[in-house]
């Protein structure tokens, strides 16, 4: 039998109360000091704000010794919704010892050190004591300067640690990272963005996420007008290049609640401003703001993935450890942006597996390919020298995984997939892809590197699907296919269903026998009736409802609605599932109500398609208005294979038509 298994957050949980408690037992192991945390006399520990994800929680730890932070000292707690430790991830490798606090170099020439590492100064930010415990190296007593100004890169803001002792470099953090209204966006067409309203005049600052707003990178003067229209469809004008930037940013901030049960890019509700208006092909994060440069034809590149994939360094800057290291840092940020796009599901920027195809930065189309990475010049396979590989470079064996992971070697309706191993894999989908690699994320320390992303990952499946081995199965053939070598700290996963993800690529005889197996009957769809709300499925905001008026389920309180609007607009709704070698019966069925307020009896309007994989099954109109009613579809072609069940929604300019669909299943036997 194989079962595709919801996450672990199908019961319904108080999450105020289940992080309270996970808090409340994360406190009570770290009061013990149990040997995993490196701990000696002199450390104390310090509490950070719960992390929650379907249904786990991760509290993180930072550590001071004697009164000094400790740089490489933190440490996350996992537990499940009742407190039970499930995992700890700990960046120290090793106790602190006795270690002396005197400095002989002082605070004055340290800062003088650090300011050398930059071609210009702007700012300093100061200078503080700490202890620097880099995983596998001694513990040392260190001066850390921020500065401010101009590296070898450009823009730069940089934490310079320097020996306190001999006033060399120890290390440095480089902290730049790369690169509803109405409005019309070059990139996207005309979108709807949410603004503030202020007397009578109206500004891009989203009214349920201040912190969210476009401003003009010349004076970070938040745009603002009186008739909430804004951009004129010009790529080099600077507010229709906020369009584009405001309707991405928000929409990350619905895939984030919707998919990943995060509160923000920030983790608490907020974001940084995002200003357009940089004089560079580039764009980049630093802390504190988001900064959109322009492509050579001077077009502002707030593109889906160019944005979401800044937007994506700030939430790997606010998840446990900080900005990943060890060159994982740029394809964390991709896969951030990857997910935005595939969630955003724009007809003006469909949704790929490309980095930058629309805004070709200079002239060039994308500038990553997350499926072949060699086609951009970057490697396809981890080796020894990634770590050390410039930043974007390295993300290439990171970007493949991913790749590998959401879509599998087959590409399931997107380009196929090599691997360096001469294996196949069989995807998982986005929306599970990205919930493994956020619950990772939560997993993190300032020890990040492609080998504890190996480890972490698979922490994440195991625990975000108890009893199911596939997605574990499948993050594993995933970072082996890229030569990301198994570790001693990776978990193992037994029981369950262990449908295997991953085969050589081998040809055998026509003559071989059958493969035998039997089938157990099964409903393979993961939360068929919606009732656990928005999750499994991928959709487009608000597409998973409850009752609204005339607007019922057929059964329950849960039910999916696609469009309705009676404006220009697309709503989708998937899930992939694996249909087993050994069932010869396979049907899909789901319960269809059809309203419009379109009066013609001629013309199909607005459009329902639904697919498994890239074939259509049916497609449903306005002309086809009716009550609930049963539809269904022999799948029995597809058993061997894992498939994408989708529904897809597109309505024209006026008059609403709602899809509304309920009772999902997908039946073997």
């Amino acid at each position: 039998m194989v079962a595709v298994a919801g996450p672990a957050t199908a019961e319904p949980i108080d999450p105020a109360a289940s992080a309270k408690l996970a808090a409340q037992k994360a406190d009570a192991l770290v009061a013990g000091k149990p040997a995993v945390l490196q701990a000696g006399a002199n450390d104390t520990f310090q509490r950070h704000t719960v992390q929650s994800s379907h249904g786990l929680n991760y509290t993180p730890f930072t550590r001071t010794y004697k009164g000094l932070p400790v740089k490489g000292g933190d440490f996350v707690v996992m537990s499940d919704a009742s407190g039970a430790t499930k995992y700890t991830s700990v960046a120290q490798s090793s106790p602190i010892g006795e270690l002396s606090t005197t400095p002989k170099i002082t605070d004055s020439a340290a800062q003088a050190t650090a300011k050398a590492q930059l071609k210009s100064v702007s700012k300093v930010e100061g200078t503080n004591l700490s202890v620097v415990a880099d995983e596998g190296k001694a513990a040392r007593l260190a001066w850390a300067t921020t500065v401010n100004g101009i590296g070898a890169d450009g823009v730069s803001r940089l934490t310079v640690y320097v020996d306190a002792l001999t006033g060399k470099v120890i290390s440095t953090q480089e902290h730049v990272i790369d690169v509803t209204g109405t409005g019309t966006g070059w990139i996207n067409g005309s979108v709807s963005i949410d603004t503030t309203l202020s007397g009578s005049t109206y500004s891009m600052k989203s009214s349920t996420q201040a912190t969210m707003q476009c401003q003009d990178a010349s004076n970070n003067t938040t745009f603002s007008g009186t008739d909430n229209v804004w951009g004129n469809g010009t790529g080099t004008n600077k507010e229709t290049g906020c369009v584009d930037a405001l309707y991405v940013g928000e929409g990350q901030t619905k895939m984030l609640s919707s998919w990943l049960g995060r509160n923000g890019q920030n983790g608490s509700g907020g974001a940084w401003p995002i200003r357009v208006g940089l004089n560079d092909q580039n764009a980049y994060y630093d802390g504190s703001q988001v900064q959109i440069g322009k492509n050579t034809a001077g077009q502002w590149i707030a593109s889906a993935d160019v944005l979401g994939h800044e937007l994506g360094h700030g939430i790997d800057d606010t998840t446990p450890g900080g900005i990943s290291g060890s060159g994982t840092q740029e394809f964390v940020a991709d896969t951030f942006g990857a997910a935005t796009e595939w969630y955003l599901n724009n007809p003006n920027d469909p949704p790929d597996y490309l980095v930058g195809e629309e805004v070709n930065l200079v002239g060039s189309g994308e500038i990553r390919n997350m499926y072949n990475p060699s086609a951009e010049g970057d490697a396809n396979c981890y080796s020894s020298s990634t770590p050390g590989s410039e930043v974007h470079s390295a993300a290439g064996p990171g970007n493949h995984w991913f790749y590998l992971l959401a879509q599998g070697t087959s590409g399931n309706g997107q380009p196929a997939s090599t691997t360096c191993n001469s294996t196949t894999v069989t995807g998982l989908g986005i929306q599970k892809a990205i919930t493994i690699m956020y619950n990772a994320m939560l997993l993190k320390t300032s020890s990040s590197s492609y080998l504890k992303y190996r480890t972490w990952t698979l922490t994440a499946a195991k625990n975000l699907y108890p009893g199911d081995c596939t997605a574990f199965n499948t993050v594993k053939a995933a970072w082996t296919a890229v030569s990301v070598p198994a570790q001693s700290a990776d978990p193992t996963c037994t029981g369950g269903t262990t449908s295997p993800t991953v085969s050589p690529t081998i040809t055998t005889s026509p003559t071989s026998g059958p493969t035998g197996g039997t089938c157990t009957s099964a409903q393979l769809l993961g939360n068929s009736g919606f009732e656990s709300g928005a999750t499994t499925w991928a959709q487009t905001s608000g597409v998973i409802s409850t009752a609204s008026g005339t607007n019922t389920p057929y059964a329950g309180s849960y039910f999916a609605w696609l469009n309705g609007y009676g404006a220009t607009h697309t709503d989708t709704l998937s899930q992939s599932v694996t249909i087993p070698a050994s069932c010869t019966n396979a049907t899909l069925s789901f319960y269809l109500k059809i309203t419009s307020s379109e009066t013609s009896t001629t013309t199909a309007y607005d459009k329902l398609t639904v697919k498994v994989g890239s074939t259509t099954l049916a497609t449903y109109s306005n002309l086809n208005k009716a009550t609930w009613a049963q539809k269904s579809f022999n799948l029995a072609a597809y058993k061997g294979q894992t498939v994408s069940i989708s529904f897809s929604g597109v309505e024209d300019t006026s008059l609403a038509t709602s899809f509304q669909v309920d009772n999902t299943a997908l039946n073997v036997s």
